[in-house]
């Protein structure tokens, strides 16, 4: 427990970009007659979604010294997210990605890294008396893509680790960023068996395994000695969770979905926030079910508004959904 009455911090590693995001839906990028700009990138996602909800967050990364970096990094201020672990970049931009929902509901990707700052973080410019005092960190895979990033992720992991946080990974699978499937799977796997905590999508869980079976079989395929809990996230039919001891699922929350973008953050942010100061919930399968149902009725409420920060709720929201279901 965090002295004081202070809740505990969750350090959140990697990219921040901003996704510009068409006017209109349903059209290729080409197509699109316009563009609004909506802040993105996983991990500072989630360390949002935990601020938002009352939890204690920081983001660890790399911005350009540009107007969109500066941006940025006011919009994780503004939410209560400590910047102290934020560089900035004189000689790169602040990546962007255009994303666009094609009318057959797909997402497409185009992204701005030639290369962008977050890319260029090196391990001697991380803040390691910040990622020390976490008591979760928790990151994504992109992050490993290049160096010197990648240096920087696999140093960060280590300190916080060492210091004794738990480690939290979410892939975060962008195919379009590496340089091949092949390699995009073997970076992935590099540094499973290091984390305690893994949520995986129906979709990367097809990846990673070369199945295209969505069962428990499956899933503990993914399975390795340390951890302590596996999440497979199957977006409208709620998540399925493993442990060491027990494994089911928890139902989803049926809305009205607008934009699924930081759905699956919103999902990892809650999970984090209420297990950060008691991981015994680990172990305990109701209270770990009764926790999971909280995560998903974030990700749905997530779903009912466009953009990913804008929609992240707070916790007297989730409540009131909650209390409504």
């Amino acid at each position: 427990m965090a002295s004081n009455g202070e809740k505990s911090l969750i350090v959140s590693f990697g990219e921040m970009l901003i996704d510009f995001v068409p006017t209109v839906s349903g059209v290729s990028l080409a197509e699109a007659p316009g563009f609004l700009k909506a802040p993105g990138g996983a991990p500072a996602n989630v360390a949002i979604a935990v601020a938002r909800l009352g939890g204690r967050a920081a983001f660890v990364g790399k911005l350009g010294d540009d107007e969109f970096g500066r941006m940025l990094a006011g919009i994780l201020t503004e939410n209560g997210v400590t910047d102290r672990g934020i560089n900035f970049d004189k000689g790169a931009r602040t990546a962007l990605a255009f994303v666009t929902l094609r009318s057959d509901g797909e997402r497409e990707f185009m992204f701005y890294r030639n290369p962008s700052a977050d890319m260029l973080l090196r391990p001697d410019e991380l803040d390691l008396e910040l990622i020390r005092s976490a008591k979760v960190f928790h990151y994504g895979s992109i992050s490993l893509i290049v160096e010197p990033c990648r240096s920087a992720h696999l140093k960060a992991m280590e300190v916080a680790k060492e210091a004794g946080a738990l480690l939290s990974y979410d892939p975060n699978l962008r195919e379009a960023l590496w340089p091949s499937t092949e390699e995009a799977r073997e970076q992935i796997m590099s540094i499973w068996d290091k984390a305690d905590i893994i949520k995986v999508s129906d979709v990367e869980l097809e990846f990673l395994t070369g199945s295209n079976k969505i069962d428990d079989e499956t899933a503990l395929s993914l399975w390795h000695p340390n951890l302590k809990l596996l999440l497979v996230t199957l977006g409208e039919k709620g998540c399925r969770y493993y442990t060491k001891n027990f494994h089911g699922s928890v139902d989803p929350f049926h809305v009205n979905a607008v934009d699924t973008t930081g759905a699956g953050d919103s999902f990892v942010g809650a999970l984090l926030t209420k297990i950060v100061d008691d991981q015994s919930v680990l172990e305990d399968e109701d209270r770990l079910k009764k926790v999971l149902r909280f995560a998903n009725a974030c990700g749905a409420i997530t779903t009912t508004k466009k953009g990913a920060i804008p929609a992240l709720p707070t916790d007297a929201e989730v409540v009131g959904f909650l209390q409504g279901k």
